[in-house]
């Protein structure tokens, strides 16, 4: 066994002196504070709420929903005031598949309740170029926290113009995707 000279035998300690009115104080503050949680959970759901939006935010900035559901996100490098984050897009997307638009996060979602939601982004394959594969792997929390983000920032916007079917040619501003084949001069 090691042993050091400063080592002390153990003594039990005679100078405590056991206090009720110590332990009943500390016994109250400890139930009241326990009680104070149950009484009051939107504390504890505001905290987890919080976490959720701010959650969000990084999902929106990262996985690319403010690419395209924010007008101008691309183009200005992501420096959008969050004000109009989620707002939809005039910017068609055209393709076989016809004329795509972003839609307008802040007016469709507020209408679902948050398992809608959840349904929704599982389940269905949305037209290009919209990623739904990206949704349907996202994690059900990272789903909540773009939910919890869309309803904290409110409704706002206009809703994006409508589908149009392959034949018809947007004409407002779109992106041909995918690009037309560049025509080569082949000479022999």
């Amino acid at each position: 066994m090691f042993w050091h000279p400063e080592m002390k035998p153990y003594t039990a300690d005679t100078s405590f002196h056991f206090s009720f009115p110590r332990l009943t104080r500390t016994a109250t503050l400890l139930c009241t504070a326990y009680a104070a949680l149950l009484l009051n959970p939107e504390h504890a759901l505001a905290d987890s709420n919080n976490e959720l939006v701010e959650q969000g935010r990084y999902i929106a900035r990262i996985a690319g929903c403010n690419d395209c559901h924010t007008p101008g996100y691309m183009e200005s490098g992501g420096k959008v005031p969050e004000d109009i984050w989620l707002t939809g897009d005039v910017l068609g997307w055209y393709g076989p598949w016809g004329t795509t638009y972003a839609s307008n996060l802040r007016l469709i979602l507020p209408k679902m309740t948050e398992a809608q939601w959840l349904t929704l982004a599982k389940s269905t394959q949305f037209r290009p170029p919209m990623p739904w594969f990206a949704l349907r792997d996202m994690s059900e929390r990272d789903l909540r926290a773009l939910y919890q983000l869309v309803k904290q920032l409110g409704p706002a916007g206009n809703p994006a113009p409508a589908y149009l079917p392959p034949e018809r040619t947007p004409n407002g501003p779109y992106v041909q995707f995918p690009s037309p084949p560049l025509q080569k001069n082949i000479s022999r």
